[in-house]
């Protein structure tokens, strides 16, 4: 598979309680603005092309509310997404520990697969003064979900905000390079010697992109700047 021929739509879904920043991220993501103020029952869609190491990627970002009456709708993102931006703020354990239910509910609808593409999200990193969510109990938690990557974000200062878009959007690349690769199957019998170059060629270029994913997963199980 060509990086030239490779362009996909992802569906991502920005999942948090209220009041967490998912707006801002989500507008400081696509439009490059800090929202001020916002309307936490308001549930909007953005998309977003971007360079994934190459790969032109269209996302659609959906932007759930956070508030009670509107979880109902959450089943719905959750199986539509590939992939999740599970945030909280620094500021508030109790957002912290709302994910815990919300990350299972999201492997339930996704058949019980662990592998889900999810990036634990810290955001509101410019209120130091404020934190009562330690960096150390937040790591801890991506551990317990199987080493998801966890990022410190501030929408307001624009920090660490494209990185965790672009690491999801790598898990969900990864993981359709893996299931294109299981699909393919072993070889037919008797067909090993029969190969045409361009299989061949084809398979190396395969080989290729898998091995390039896989350093960058195990450098990216923690960033915190």
């Amino acid at each position: 598979m060509s990086r030239a021929g490779y362009q996909r739509e992802y569906h991502i879904a920005v999942i948090g309680s209220g009041g967490v920043g998912k707006s801002c991220l989500t507008a400081q993501f696509v439009q490059g603005v800090f929202i001020e103020s916002y309307d936490p029952t308001i549930e909007d869609s953005y998309r977003k092309q971007i360079d994934v190491d190459g790969r032109q990627v269209m996302l659609e970002i959906m932007d759930t509310a956070g508030t009670e009456q509107f979880t109902s709708m959450r089943e719905f993102y959750m199986r539509d997404a590939h992939g999740f931006l599970l945030v909280f703020s620094i500021t508030s354990m109790s957002s912290l520990h709302e994910l815990a239910e919300l990350r299972e509910q999201i492997v339930q609808i996704k058949g019980g697969d662990p592998n889900v593409p999810i990036v634990l999200v810290g955001n509101k990193s410019d209120l130091e003064e404020d934190r009562v969510v330690t960096r150390s109990r937040a790591f801890q938690v991506s551990q317990a979900w199987g080493g998801v990557p966890y990022y410190e974000t501030s929408a307001r200062r624009r920090q660490n905000v494209s990185e965790v878009f672009v690491d999801v959007c790598r898990q969900i690349i990864r993981k359709d390079l893996s299931r294109a690769r299981r699909d393919r199957g072993p070889d037919r019998p008797g067909g090993g010697g029969g190969d045409s170059r361009s299989t061949r060629r084809r398979r190396r270029r395969q080989r290729n992109d898998d091995d390039e994913y896989e350093p960058r997963e195990r450098r990216s199980r923690c960033t915190i700047l």
